[in-house]
């Protein structure tokens, strides 16, 4: 088992602490903006201003919810994959203009990755996670999205083995990681959201992930969904793929999906002995139909049933990017409502 770093998620924390994955509803307005500023109708400048707004707005948002763990919502980036692969030295985006925002470049690397030390990459992370920080006294998630997710999104004619371009991407994001460590960032999430798509390559992921968070001093979760791309999945199956691979990565928490597609996976934490965190999906990001209280409550104490209160979280499936804002408020605040019902329990003692 991983020794936590940096503080476990649960700490100060409440019993069964709620935070959201990573990225939160992107109101129409700035879907808008976005475009425009591909479109040369909007300055970088005047964009950078207007998610300021946006993040303030989101976070807003997680604090009247009762969120106890609360992040930016990635309000900043187009994607899951550009806004890191477009700063990455060495990764060469084809063509800089898109029709719209939301859709992925097409980037390549002809050459390896260039030394790290001589030209020492800085993605802008660590100002994201400041700016945030400044802005709520909440604790902060920061996510990052996986090596092995990256590198599905690059032409690669740089490495005969194209294991070695995840690993040169999985370098880049630990030096990242230790730029958001000296900003102050104590909870970092590593998302892998095209794994599921490539369930023979886990081991290699792995490795990767741990090159990630090798010697970074925070609490470091892993993100497994089956995508989450204009609110559709990009792949079914089960998560028996993960394990027990997943027993070998350096990370002190596994947030996967339930919501959507059923808790029967929940057996594989117990039988393949994950004895670390779980943050387990109680809310179905595929839908804008708000779950009743109820429905998030049955779901929560199914998880109690196989996790002890003290190693688990409590998340909606996957990012709210896609998500209406009212649906994505509602969603959340009914998530709070279920869990403040099980704590209520669980303190009395009624759990059932």
């Amino acid at each position: 088992m991983t020794e936590a770093r940096g503080g476990t998620v649960g700490g100060p924390l409440p019993v069964l602490p709620t935070t959201v994955v990573g990225s939160y509803s992107v109101p129409e307005w700035l879907d808008r903006l976005k475009d425009d500023h591909y479109q040369n109708r909007l300055s970088a400048q005047h964009l950078s201003e207007i998610c300021d707004v946006a993040i303030k707005a989101a976070l807003k948002d997680q604090e009247l919810a009762g969120l106890d763990v609360v992040s930016d919502g990635e309000l900043r980036r187009d994607n899951d994959v550009d806004y890191l692969l477009a700063r990455i030295p060495g990764v060469r985006v084809v063509n800089p203009s898109k029709s719209y925002y939301y859709e992925y470049y097409d980037t390549e690397v002809v050459d390896p990755l260039p030394d790290l030390d001589a030209h020492p990459p800085d993605l802008g992370l660590a100002a994201d996670f400041s700016f945030t920080a400044a802005h709520t006294d909440r604790p902060i998630k920061f996510s990052l999205t996986g090596p092995f997710s990256l590198s599905r999104r690059v032409r690669n004619g740089a490495y005969a083995d194209p294991g070695d371009l995840v690993r040169a991407l999985a370098r880049v994001l630990n030096r990242e990681a230790h730029h958001l460590a000296e900003a102050g960032a104590t909870l970092l999430q590593i998302d892998e959201p095209f794994l599921a798509g490539y369930p023979e390559h886990v081991a290699l992921a792995i490795e990767a992930i741990n090159i990630v968070t090798a010697d970074v001093d925070v609490s470091w979760g892993l993100h497994v969904c089956y995508g989450n791309r204009y609110a559709r999945p990009s792949w079914e199956g089960h998560y028996d793929f993960l394990f027990p691979a997943v027993l070998d990565a350096d990370v002190d928490q596994l947030l996967l999906e339930f919501a959507r597609k059923g808790d029967g996976d929940l057996a594989l934490i117990e039988r393949h002995g994950w004895d670390r965190t779980v943050g387990v999906g109680v809310v179905d990001v595929k839908t804008d139909t708000v779950e009743s209280t109820q429905q998030i409550v049955t779901r929560i104490r199914r998880a109690l049933d196989i996790v002890a209160p003290e190693r688990l979280t409590i998340n909606p499936d996957c990012g709210l990017r896609h998500v209406p804002p009212d649906a994505a408020r509602a969603k959340l605040r009914t998530m709070v409502e279920a869990v403040a019902i099980v704590r209520n329990d669980l303190g009395s003692g009624h759990l059932s």
